[in-house]
């Protein structure tokens, strides 16, 4: 059974930083892409970040490059969030998940497994 569990949300002021992990199981972690996702209040889930199977790969939503970096740590079957600069328009639930394949793909439909999300609420 493959488990996804995110953590490291929270409430932080415009400007501050926070970095979210998400510990994977079940799967061999090192063979897959992974992506992070996120979901405002009444829009859809939008792509935010991916990393391929070894991390040597990334890609970004024009809306965070330069303020989010993806990084994992095959190690440990974790991925990691690291996001700076934080905007009130980045409030909403992340989600991470595990690619179908071994490379970044920017598609929901391209994911399998889902984490349960964790709220980044960011004040103005």
């Amino acid at each position: 059974q493959v488990q996804l569990v995110e953590s490291g949300g929270g409430l932080v002021q415009a400007g501050d930083s926070l970095r979210l992990s998400c510990a994977v199981s079940g799967r061999t972690f090192s063979n897959y892409g992974m992506g992070w996702f996120r979901q405002a209040p009444g829009k859809e889930r939008e792509f935010v970040a991916g990393i391929s199977w070894s991390g040597g790969s990334t890609y970004y939503a024009d809306s965070v490059k330069g303020r989010f970096t993806i990084s994992r740590d095959n190690a440990k079957n974790t991925v990691y969030l690291q996001m700076n600069s934080l905007k009130p328009e980045d409030t909403a639930v992340y989600y991470c998940a595990t690619s179908l394949w071994a490379v970044i793909t920017t598609t929901l439909s391209g994911y399998d497994y889902w984490g349960q999300g964790t709220q980044v609420t960011v004040s103005s």
